[in-house]
């Protein structure tokens, strides 16, 4: 899964392989994993700390344009780019 963004130890991944609708991401963070819906931006499962899910929504509200772009790439096979982390 290649990361396209990473900050206060999580990172932002996408799957190449046989992504699916919805569009999402995953973040990984301590051993654990989130997935996130694009649009509507949500929380869909996973077993990220509260904490952990607050960043990554705080983030992904910053860039859902630049999200929906990469779910796109990702499902074309393209290279992604990357996205600025949350400071």
């Amino acid at each position: 899964m290649p990361k396209v963004s990473e900050f206060f130890g999580i990172q932002i991944t996408f799957n190449y392989r046989g992504e699916h609708n919805p569009p999402h991401f995953h973040a990984w963070h301590a051993g654990c994993e989130g997935v996130f819906a694009i649009r509507p931006l949500s929380y869909l499962y996973g077993d990220l700390s509260p904490r952990a899910v607050a960043l990554v929504m705080e983030w992904a509200m910053l860039h859902e344009d630049e999200l929906v772009g990469c779910w796109q790439s990702a499902r074309e096979m393209k290279p992604l780019p990357t996205i600025e982390p949350l400071n």
